[in-house]
């Protein structure tokens, strides 16, 4: 190796030293270095936090309008998302879940040799009231917190209407429809 090798290798350690020193000089200048009194945000709760929930959470529409242009037809392919823990034929055995047949305005936890869960024990003097059966159908866990049932829901409310629909015709003497 002559000198000028040498010298080309020396001048380039140098060159990028110099670079390195000026980069962490010129961000010494860009970023403060001192460190905040605390290192998080504070955020003040509001005073009508829990107004603001409630606000958030939407209301249901009401089932009965659309009951009346609903259609059994399509509640029973609907009611295919159920068959897998539900049955539906009169006297028909508990699976996962409870028989379904003449469902539409029993009580609430009522199904002979069913082990319901607390929360749905809990509203067993209600009735599967159209209304009820909607709020249930639509998110299962938010209309009884804590139930056994881990099925998501029927986010469409036509959906919803036409299985309801469906679960009526399921009965011998099926509950008069709401008006509306």
């Amino acid at each position: 190796m002559d000198s000028l090798e040498v010298n080309k290798i020396v001048g380039a350690i140098l060159t990028a030293s110099v670079i390195a020193m000026l980069t962490g000089f010129i961000a010494d200048l860009l970023f403060d270095k001192e460190r905040p009194e605390s290192l998080a945000y504070s955020v003040a709760p509001s005073e009508a936090g829990e107004s603001l929930v409630a606000k958030a959470a939407p209301s249901l529409e009401p089932i009965a309008p659309r009951l009346a242009a609903a259609d059994a037809g399509s509640g029973g392919t609907v009611a295919k998302k159920c068959a897998s823990c539900h049955t539906f034929d009169e006297g028909g055995a508990n699976k996962i879940g409870p028989n379904l047949w003449d469902i539409v305005e029993r009580t609430v936890a009522s199904h002979d040799g069913y082990s319901y869960s607390s929360a749905l024990q809990g509203k067993s003097g209600e009735a599967w009231s159209y209304e009820n059966l909607n709020a249930f159908l639509t998110k299962p866990k938010d209309w009884a917190p804590g139930t056994k049932m881990g099925f998501a829901g029927i986010k469409k409310p036509q959906d919803r209407a036409n299985l309801i629909l469906y679960l009526r015709s399921l009965s011998g003497a099926p509950a008069a429809l709401p008006e509306g």
